[in-house]
């Protein structure tokens, strides 16, 4: 049965596009490794704000944060070829942290926000991955589910603490490092996301082509080759772990300050499936992958929901479609453009 269920979910973590030449990619000094599309794009993000204002730029922010946390949990499966289905114990963690400093303690500076955040994601991530990298495929997935409803069990029952099942109010947006400098109106917080976002997505871009990430390829696709080429692989395994958790985490971290509110769904099972849905819409193994993923899960939720009051059943149907017919995502689907487009050149 084990076995059965392995092969279901085992394209979970297949690549998406067809890998450069790793000794070419990895010799390239890092800037020749940023393609000048990205520049153009975070250049339209940084101007967006001034060209648009109200409700698309609290789409784009939300979309912005849960394509940072869907690129997080893209490290452990589409790079590290682990399905997790725990990561909302990450944001939630980051989420619930920067709440507890900001609306118990009257700390919304974002040093201390950001450093309790990545030094608590990274302990807890480090203890549930010693456990979980123990095990693999279906087994993987479930403990880390099993360590995800403790975390929400957390959330729920510690009332004093999280504010139980009615959340917890009164979230300040932070302040960048200087007291003073805070980021309450909606445009100064929208740049403070894409500048975040753009960090994120530099560092995890430079981890996943460097000769670590491209290790983490290589356990994803044989293990016990690896482990007999002599590479640690549950070392490997658990870095990548903790680098997603902690990026997770700061995802969290936005969202809470974003929404100046925090409660229990936002770290139950089903954030989990959400965000995994993001990464496997837009394409696992890639970063880009995980951002389209979440941006068009969050616009098709949005315009489905305008027209009908049954739109989670469409929806539904959208994603099964995807899963069946379409594993490789939407980059899989521009990665088949670009090889015809070559073809008919």
């Amino acid at each position: 049965m084990a076995d059965a269920v392995q092969g279901s979910i085992g394209h979970l973590a297949e690549p998406t596009a067809p890998e450069a030449p790793v000794l070419e990619d990895i010799r390239k000094p890092w800037p020749a490794r940023i393609r000048p599309g990205y520049l153009a794009i975070l250049i339209v993000l940084l101007v967006f704000p001034f060209i648009s204002t109200g409700y698309p730029l609290t789409v784009l922010t939300e979309v912005l944060i849960f394509g940072l946390f869907a690129m997080s949990l893209d490290v452990i499966l589409g790079y590290a070829g682990m399905p997790s289905f725990g990561h909302a114990a990450f944001f939630g963690l980051g989420a619930y942290g920067t709440a507890v400093l900001a609306a118990k303690l009257g700390q919304s500076n974002l040093a201390v926000t950001l450093s309790v955040t990545l030094a608590l994601t990274a302990v807890l991530a480090l203890i549930i991955g010693a456990l979980a990298i123990r095990t693999s495929g279906v087994y993987f997935l479930m403990i880390t589910l099993a360590f995800a409803q403790m975390v929400y069990a957390a959330a729920t029952k510690w009332t004093p603490l999280t504010g139980g099942s009615n959340g917890l109010p009164g979230v300040r947006r932070p302040t960048i490092f200087i007291p003073g400098i805070e980021t309450t109106d909606p445009k100064a917080f929208y740049l403070f996301v894409v500048v975040v976002f753009a960090l994120s997505f530099f560092v995890l871009h430079r981890l996943v082509n460097s000769p670590f990430g491209r290790s983490l390829v290589g356990i994803r696709e044989n293990e016990v080759r690896m482990r007999a080429m002599g590479y640690g692989v549950q070392r490997y395994k658990l870095a990548a772990f903790v680098v997603g958790a902690m990026f997770g985490g700061v995802a969290g971290l936005l969202w809470a300050t974003f929404n100046s509110f925090i409660s229990p769904p936002d770290v139950y099972w089903t954030q989990s499936g959400t965000v995994l849905l993001m990464v496997l819409l837009g394409g696992s193994g890639t970063l880009v992958g995980p951002v389209l993923g979440a941006a068009f899960f969050q616009v098709l939720e949005l315009v489905l929901s305008s027209k009908t009051e049954h739109w989670q059943i469409v929806l539904g149907a959208v994603f099964v479609i995807f899963i069946m017919f379409v594993r490789r995502g939407l980059m899989g689907i521009w990665a088949q453009f670009l090889s015809l487009r070559r073809g008919h050149a």
